[in-house]
């Protein structure tokens, strides 16, 4: 689950829930949300799921992950996502071009910090990214931290097959895309570095809204964030896939005029069942062994868009229930 706080973590922990992962916004910061998962929880793993990549130095993404696995060792990873060009430029103030090339620049030196022994010095000299660092004192030694990119277009996908440990998928991410993009993308990737793609691993979020007592608000929820999510020109690749083209449209339509509360009514059937888990919990079960191809851990959240933080615990209780009830395992 994306952290709901360390009281309905603890229950979904006791449901076998297997991993927390933390966002970023201009309010919230992935790596303190991270401590407190680290600090709260006992046997899932946490991380940043994702943090924004290029807003911080290869030394902090490193230095931040060093000081979470101290805290809970074994039990990290590290998600990292490039943002868009637009928020790398205006709020963080940082190049962005070139991201797929840059981001495994960024995780190569991720990685130079994290597996370097006590006193050892740190060196590369890339395109973006030059290390030249002697840390003199015994801080270092070598961890274990798996690293996935947030990639959603092909070249990042591709570039988390070369130097990744795997990839985090979009809330948007449906079978056919695991299926018919991700997979021979990673494995394009990893065969080009002579890396064996079957043991990276693929994660993602999946848009979860349960609801027993109103089924439907629940469904209209889901509706509503997906439709939000489907005003970003980035995801058309994916419209295209499915055929989803004139929904997408009026979609876009209606958020341009300002109509938000009823974007998800464009969103049909079909896209609903091959995005998201939503209404009554036995609908909720049914959705998920509709799927043929979920996420190896999938990260159950909840809508956000539109819907008030109270709403969004509810829904997190709601998760913990489905953990139970249907014996869902990640």
């Amino acid at each position: 689950m994306p952290w709901p706080g360390a009281e309905l973590a603890s229950a979904a922990e006791e449901a076998c829930a297997s991993a927390f992962c933390s966002g970023e916004f201009a309010d919230t910061s992935a790596y303190v949300t991270a401590t407190e998962m680290a600090r709260s929880t006992t046997t899932a793993l946490s991380g940043p799921g994702i943090a924004y990549a290029f807003a911080r130095s290869p030394f902090v993404h490193a230095s931040s992950m060093r000081h979470l696995h101290k805290i809970a060792p074994g039990r990290v990873f590290l998600g990292l996502g490039a943002g868009t060009a637009r928020m790398n430029r205006d709020w963080f103030g940082v190049d962005s071009s070139h991201p797929a090339r840059r981001m495994a620049e960024l995780v190569t030196c991720i990685r130079a910090f994290l597996e370097a022994e006590n006193y050892e010095k740190i060196s590369f000299d890339g395109e973006f990214y030059s290390l030249n660092a002697h840390i003199r004192a015994p801080v270092l030694g070598r961890i274990d931290v798996p690293i996935l990119l947030g990639a959603f277009n092909k070249h990042m996908i591709r570039t988390a097959g070369r130097v990744a440990d795997g990839v985090l998928g979009h809330p948007l991410f449906t079978d056919r895309w695991w299926t018919e993009v991700v997979d021979p993308q990673l494995r394009e990737g990893a065969d080009g570095v002579g890396r064996d793609s079957a043991g990276l691993r693929r994660w993602g979020w999946i848009t979860t809204a349960i609801d027993d007592d109103d089924p439907q608000r629940a469904v209209e929820d889901a509706k509503r964030q997906i439709a939000f999510e489907l005003t970003v020109r980035t995801y058309d690749f994916l419209v295209e896939l499915h055929g989803w083209q004139d929904e997408v449209a009026a979609i876009r339509a209606d958020f341009a005029a300002g109509d938000l509360k009823n974007l998800g009514r464009h969103v049909s059937e079909e896209m609903l069942w091959a995005i998201a888990v939503c209404g009554g919990l036995d609908q909720a079960k049914e959705m998920l062994a509709a799927r043929n191809r979920l996420p190896d851990i999938g990260f159950c959240s909840a809508p956000g868009f539109l819907v008030s933080p109270r709403r969004r615990n509810h829904y997190g209780t709601q998760v913990v229930r489905l953990f139970t009830e249907a014996g869902v395992q990640e």
